[in-house]
């Protein structure tokens, strides 16, 4: 399964003519590649797959889907299920 995330961009720059970013996801950075979105500024939010930042998104958009993803986890470790069981059983 394939998971894009939003985060907030928090800082850019070049790293061998790709323009880069670290991304902000509710407390953990990551950096990204923005090459698929050349005008993404500073306190935007961007979806990340696979180190890329594939779509732009507004702000309640991005805290509505960290809070449905904050939900699915809350609710996978209640049930003592996904990846962090895996291998539990």
């Amino acid at each position: 399964m394939c998971l894009a995330v939003p985060g907030k961009v928090i800082e850019l720059y070049n790293v061998a003519g790709l323009k880069m970013a670290k991304v902000d996801f509710g407390g953990v950075t990551r950096e990204a590649c923005l090459e698929y979105l050349p005008d993404v500024e500073i306190g935007k939010y961007v979806i990340i797959h696979v180190g890329f930042a594939i779509s732009l998104l507004d702000e309640e958009e991005a805290h509505q889907t960290l809070e449905l993803l904050k939900e699915i986890t809350d609710a996978e470790k209640e049930l003592g299920i996904g990846y962090s069981n895996q291998g539990e059983h």
